[in-house]
């Protein structure tokens, strides 16, 4: 249903076109490599995350096995007691009876015990794939927030005299708000290229981690619309 799920080739491309937008405004910016960073992790975890919505044949065909040399076990168990009785021409006592239900026991519990570790063993491959691909774009996050870090639109609109360490700030007031804008947008990719995980993913470690970066850029992209409306304001104050 492509209206209820999110689309990580639409994700991809519309990095690609904010790449493609950033460098054609700001071609010697360094948020270009940041974004062209952003495409390849989108690029990747568009596979990834694909991957860990299908089940890893390798161990689904361990626990087949294990049930299948369960079920042999309790056929074996159960032929063997009934052969006895048949040969022995006696009805089986109740402690003969007691130890083939131990012994099929023992199977049902071996089988369940070897089922439930490969599942957790699965749970565990996804999981760990799902986090090292999360921290990375945490991380990413970060960076894009500190690109815009020093775009303070106070000195821009020279509210304030520069001193000897004041980052040098050549933007205009239409510049800087389309900087910010694109700051904005990137972080709210990564946070979607974040929800491919939780989409594809049932685990609610993965999804708190998701939630987790989701948060995080939406504080960010505040921080910068926050910034982006002081300009408007004072355009439109200058304007009026």
């Amino acid at each position: 249903m492509p209206f209820r799920t999110l689309q990580s080739d639409r994700i991809v491309e519309t990095l690609e076109r904010l790449s493609a937008r950033t460098r054609e405004r700001f071609p010697s910016a360094s948020l270009n490599n940041v974004i062209l960073e952003l495409i390849e992790l989108g690029k990747r975890d568009r596979r990834r995350s694909r991957r860990l919505s299908r089940p890893y044949l390798l161990l689904r065909s361990g626990t087949f096995l294990a049930v299948a040399l369960a079920v042999a076990g309790l056929a074996y168990i159960g032929s063997a007691f009934f052969a006895w009785v048949e040969v022995d021409g006696t009805k089986a006592d109740i402690f003969t009876v007691f130890e083939g239900v131990e012994a099929g026991l023992n199977i049902v519990i071996l089988t369940a015990v070897a089922i439930f570790t490969l599942m957790r063993v699965e749970e565990r491959l996804k999981r760990s794939l799902a986090l090292d691909d999360l921290h990375e774009l945490r991380s990413v996050a970060h960076v894009i927030d500190m690109h815009q870090l020093t775009k303070d639109p106070t000195a821009v609109l020279r509210l304030g005299p520069r001193t000897a360490s004041s980052p040098a700030r050549e933007m205009s007031e239409f510049e800087l708000s389309r900087y910010l804008d694109y700051c904005a947008e990137a972080l709210s990719l990564a946070g979607k290229i974040a929800a491919l995980y939780a989409q594809n993913s049932r685990d609610p470690v993965v999804i708190a981690a998701v939630n987790d970066i989701e948060t995080l850029t939406s504080n960010m992209s505040s921080k910068i619309w926050q910034k982006i409306m002081i300009i408007r304001q004072s355009s439109d104050n200058g304007a009026g």
